[in-house]
């Protein structure tokens, strides 16, 4: 520990204070950290200290500090409190507790900061640390002078605060940190921390050392795990991989900790979450994801932030505002985080730091911020020109003593060693960590783990009628005094009756959950995420039911009734948020690859794009950039039902133009039994890749003509091409359309209409993998076949015919001609006329047909 408790007379209330001591000591409190000399550089600077003078509270020296002269806080006048309060909120480390409203947390807080700090072993640990941080940064000055690293100098105490916080972590229990940082000092972490060997860093910077093919993302972008040794115990360790986006990796690495959570124990994992000052101000995705770890199902038990705080953002100063009481900080006051501010040149307070966060998050369960104040030595990205827009900075920082020197300067001061011999020992501290980092870098290429580019076959394992009768048993027993909707009294019974007959026709909302109770059944996880996805956008999920009665329990959820297989079913609704949460659903579904299936479905697919950035940079490459294996599904509700261009399309044109490399898997699933399947191939896959399903809205969940019979669930599989099952004759069809989704539908309609016995209608229900040689197949039963028609609803720049094209011509039979049926390009896309829809679609279906 590194406070200890004080003398019996600390317990006394504040209330016998007298009331000027009172005041004093609740100003020191609220106001402390504004007079505290926290900016290395002193550009920012702190309150007047005659704020909090004993002559300002109309005090003397000499005044007793109760009634009957008891000493309280150690200090026996006011003297000696002005000095203890002045250590303890004043000094290089200061609370910022303004936005805790909780008295009881608040009052914790201020026992922390007024307990008697525990000295520091004497010694050069901390030096030893410091130096070996130091070392990196001018050694890979030297070698690559001309090569982007993102210093870290001027906030080199990171390394010793991490340190601290696993520490501390394992000390309470952790066994798992997953941790989650910006660009600056990241490579310094990389080496210094996680082990990744000097060489290996350094051939990333150096374009000679290796293949430069085997390099496919930034070295300050990747991460890694490792096993940290501590004195209470080994702790893992994970950095997440994460792209230039500053915080976008924030709620990815919360979903990875409550993943882990959710797999060995609420205290098994947490978080540790470091943020560039200007950043961590300036990004909404830091306020939606502050917001979403404060709900029930995304809550990681309290994050940890540490903000590395240069007070700049590039180019622009980004310095705290103690006259005015704004800092980069402030948006955590939304969650009533407090916040410890630390000058990064008191290495030996971030030990203090990390105790008292640590604690914090163990006895409330709640984030807290640690503000490491420093500066930024050297420019953005070591090549501009940094005096050229901040004038008033950069020559300070030139000047000033690195911490380094500063830290053997305390330990000179303080007695621990001649300034002669601590010379001696950085300089040879020095020629020791520049030995263990110089070597050639490892050259040649380093070949891909197999297991991640090797073809999955999908797996067709059934589910037993007896099973499947079991799960709907179960799902359909209620507790005593549970009063159901008749919404949802009707769906039982049609669960009940489906559950005892083949021949019967299900809907998606039957075919969806039982896709996840036979996966529960086996053992394997579900997590359901996303905007009221407990009944469904269009009602089309129910998996949340609600006593309607005044009494009793409040919710009944069926799937969780299921525990054959002893597996977590978990369906929670979201913040109204998409960037966030999708982000932190993939950080779950990449812990959790292989072992359950994590769903993140939108409220209208379109509105995915406001989580456009875990679209390009994480979901769609971050197997090929990162090797992170991820089985997140995306269920994005598609199709033209004239409701306008934010509730149509789901962008499914973008999401095709973002494949290659086998990255995902994107389908368009048409009948209740290819979703049924479709989810199980994802949960069972043993290759995982990420799922686009452009799922369906009001329209084809009530088509009954696309509901399948159960034994069509408990049989076969997944299928990514449906063939023409209505048609009788093959050799009198001439024209063939090949569509995706509720169009269909249309089509047949107007087919049956006109009795046209020469065309058929093949679905793509898969577009990514494109199934050539299933369509290929399917095409050569025409012996006739003179016209390929692709049809789609979407607009001729919005959907899949761009990406299809060329797949569809190569399967074309010689001798066939290659057309497409569409809307006409648009710059919005869907009309929001249902008239117009209409007609648009009739005429569509007629092109298509004629």
């Amino acid at each position: 520990m590194l406070t200890t408790s004080l003398h019996e007379d600390a317990r006394l209330r504040p209330a016998r204070l007298t009331p000027d001591i009172h005041r004093f000591v609740e100003a020191h409190r609220a106001h402390g950290h504004r007079h505290a000399a926290l900016d290395p550089l002193g550009v920012s600077r702190p309150l007047d200290a005659r704020g909090l003078s004993l002559q300002r509270f109309g005090l003397s020296p000499a005044d007793a500090l109760t009634p009957d002269g008891t000493p309280w806080l150690g200090a026996r006048d006011a003297r000696e409190l002005d000095q203890r309060l002045k250590a303890a909120y004043c000094g290089p480390l200061a609370l910022d507790a303004s936005a805790v409203r909780d008295d009881a947390r608040r009052a914790w807080l201020q026992a922390q900061m007024e307990a008697v700090p525990v000295p520091v072993p004497p010694g050069t640990g901390l030096l030893d640390r410091l130096i070996r941080v130091q070392a990196w940064e001018h050694h890979l000055a030297r070698r690559f002078p001309h090569a982007k690293r993102f210093s870290l100098e001027g906030c080199e105490a990171l390394l010793p605060l991490l340190d601290a916080l696993l520490e501390r972590a394992a000390s309470h229990g952790v066994g798992e940190v997953f941790m989650g940082m910006p660009h600056r000092g990241r490579v310094n972490v990389l080496v210094n921390l996680l082990g990744l060997p000097a060489a290996e860093a350094m051939g990333y910077l150096d374009p000679q050392a290796r293949d430069p093919e085997q390099h496919l993302d930034l070295v300050y972008h990747l991460g890694g795990r490792r096993r940290i040794a501590t004195r209470h115990g080994e702790i893992g360790l994970t950095l997440a991989h994460n792209p230039s986006h500053l915080q976008s990796v924030y709620p990815v690495v919360a979903g990875m900790a409550r993943a882990s959570q959710a797999r060995h124990g609420d205290r098994h994992a947490m978080a540790i979450v470091m943020h560039g000052d200007a950043a961590f101000a300036g990004q909404g995705v830091v306020m939606e994801t502050l917001a979403l770890t404060q709900k029930h199902g995304y809550s990681t038990g309290g994050l940890v932030h540490v903000i590395i705080n240069n007070q700049l953002g590039f180019t622009e100063p980004n310095a705290m505002d103690a006259q005015a009481a704004r800092y980069c900080t402030d948006v955590t006051r939304m969650v009533d985080a407090p916040v410890l501010r630390v000058n990064a040149e008191a290495p030996e307070q971030l030990l203090r730091a990390a105790q008292i966060a640590l604690a914090y998050r163990a006895q409330f369960g709640a984030d807290i911020v640690i503000d490491l104040i420093g500066y930024r030595r050297l420019g953005h990205s070591e090549h501009d020109v940094p005096a050229l827009t901040s004038p008033g900075v950069y020559p300070l920082a030139e000047l000033k003593p690195s911490v380094v020197e500063v830290h053997a300067a305390a330990l000179v001061a303080a007695g621990i060693a001649s300034e002669a011999e601590l010379a001696s020992h950085i300089a040879a501290g020095r020629a020791v960590a520049i030995e263990a980092f110089s070597g050639k870098a490892p050259s040649g290429s380093t070949p891909a783990d197999p297991a991640l580019r090797a073809a999955a076959a999908p797996s067709r394992a059934a589910w037993s009628r007896e099973r499947l009768q079991a799960a709907v048993t179960a799902m359909t027993t209620l507790p005593a005094g549970f009063q159901l909707h008749p919404v949802i009294h009707t769906l039982v019974q049609k669960w009940s009756h489906a559950a005892l007959d083949d021949a019967a026709r299900v809907d998606w909302c039957f075919a969806e959950n039982m896709a996840y109770a036979s996966l529960l059944d086996a053992g394997t996880d579900v997590r359901v995420s996303g905007l009221d996805v407990r009944r469904g956008t269009f009602m089309h999920r129910q998996a949340v039911w609600h006593n309607q009665a005044a009494t009793g329990p409040g919710t009944f959820t069926p799937l969780q009734q299921i525990d054959a297989g002893g597996a977590r079913f978990d369906v929670v609704n979201s913040v109204l948020s998409e960037e966030a949460v999708l982000g932190f659903e993939y950080g779950y579904s990449v812990q959790d690859a292989g072992r359950g299936l994590t769903i993140w479905e939108a409220q209208f697919g379109d509105f995915v794009n406001g989580a456009q950035v875990y679209v390009d940079q994480y979901i769609s490459a971050g197997e090929a950039k990162w090797g992170c294996r991820s089985a997140l599904a995306l269920l994005l509700p598609h199709g033209y039902e004239g409701v306008g261009p934010e509730h149509s399309n789901a962008f499914l044109g973008r999401f095709l133009q973002l494949c290659g490399g086998d990255n995902l898997r994107v389908a368009c699933p048409s009948t209740s039994a290819q979703w049924f399947h479709l989810l199980r191939r994802q949960a069972l896959d043993e290759q995982p890749k990420p799922l686009v399903a452009m799922t369906p809205k009001a329209v084809l969940y009530g088509e009954s003509a696309s509901h399948s019979t159960v034994g069509e669930l408990l049989s076969g599989g997944f299928e990514p091409v449906l063939d023409d099952a209505e048609c009788v004759d093959a050799s009198r069809v001439t024209r063939v359309l090949v569509c995706s989704g509720k169009l269909y539908y249309d089509l047949h309609c107007a087919r049956v209409a006109q009795g046209l016995a020469d065309v058929a209608i093949v679905r793509l229900e898969q577009l990514y993998p494109f199934p050539q040689a299933g369509l290929r197949a399917v095409l050569q039963r025409y012996p006739q076949l003179r016209d390929l028609v692709w049809a789609q609803e979407e607009t001729r720049n919005q959907g899949a015919w761009a990406f299809v094209r060329d797949d569809l011509a190569e399967a074309c039979p010689p001798g066939v001609a290659l057309r497409e049926v569409s809307r006409a390009v648009t710059a919005a896309g869907a009309v929001s006329s249902q008239a117009v829809h209409h007609r648009q679609q009739q005429a569509l279906v007629e092109r298509a047909l004629g």
